[in-house]
């Protein structure tokens, strides 16, 4: 696709087929991806991507535990819950999202296996944890890097056929996704991302988050009018 309508094509896929990804297609996604900036060039980031029997014992694990009210245990820290014009936006979404899925406001039950389905990655068949180097803290630095890489995964991802979606439910119990797809401790787990070939019939999938006008953020300082 041309860039533009790349980036303004792309939307988070939250229903996978169950086709497996390629290795070698990963492994292309991820060639392309690593040209994103990073600060000092110092391409803090490391990737480590599960399929397979390892992320089933994942999402496994992570149900369990959240249905029996463990308490999320990340290795970044979190901001709490949203609020003002950022929790509106949230719950925009999530609207959006609930409609098209059939869920009711007060189905507890549906509105319960929704969350679940965040916490199994929304069953895709791969899932790429990202982490960088601990000796980097504390600082935001690598934060931002790996919010660059993470968009130009998306972007190759997308350009391919595949569907992602960043997934920071996926690694509320960092603990596990560390033991598991045995990370060493001297990296920090940042995010995942779920990937897959979006499955058309899933309604979700046809849902994409709008972005607020440039007048509401940008601004021109220098400029003549």
């Amino acid at each position: 696709m041309e860039f533009s309508e790349l980036v303004q094509t792309r939307r988070s896929v939250r229903g996978y087929k169950k086709d497996p990804v390629p290795r070698e297609i990963v492994e292309d996604i991820v060639a392309e991806a690593k040209g994103a900036p990073s600060s000092m060039n110092s391409q803090p980031w490391h990737v480590h991507v599960l399929t397979g029997a390892p992320l089933d014992l994942v999402r496994q694990r992570n149900t369990e535990m959240m249905l029996a009210g463990a308490k999320p245990q990340r290795d970044i820290a979190t901001h709490g819950e949203y609020e003002g014009v950022h929790r509106q936006r949230q719950v925009g979404i999530a609207i959006e999202l609930f409609a098209a899925m059939g869920i009711a406001r007060h189905d507890k039950a549906m509105r319960q296996d929704w969350v679940m389905r965040g916490f199994r990655q929304f069953d895709a068949p791969v899932s790429m944890v990202l982490t960088y180097d601990r000796i980097l803290d504390p600082g935001a630095t690598p934060h931002f890097d790996l919010g660059a890489l993470s968009y130009g995964i998306c972007l190759a991802a997308w350009n391919r056929g595949l569907g992602t979606v960043i997934n920071g439910q996926g690694i509320m119990r960092s603990d596990v996704v560390r033991e598991v797809a045995q990370i060493p401790d001297d990296e920090v787990i940042m995010t995942c991302i779920a990937m897959g070939y979006p499955d058309d019939d899933f309604p979700a999938n046809g849902v994409k988050a709008s972005r607020e006008p440039n007048g509401h953020f940008l601004r021109f300082v220098g400029f003549e009018d």
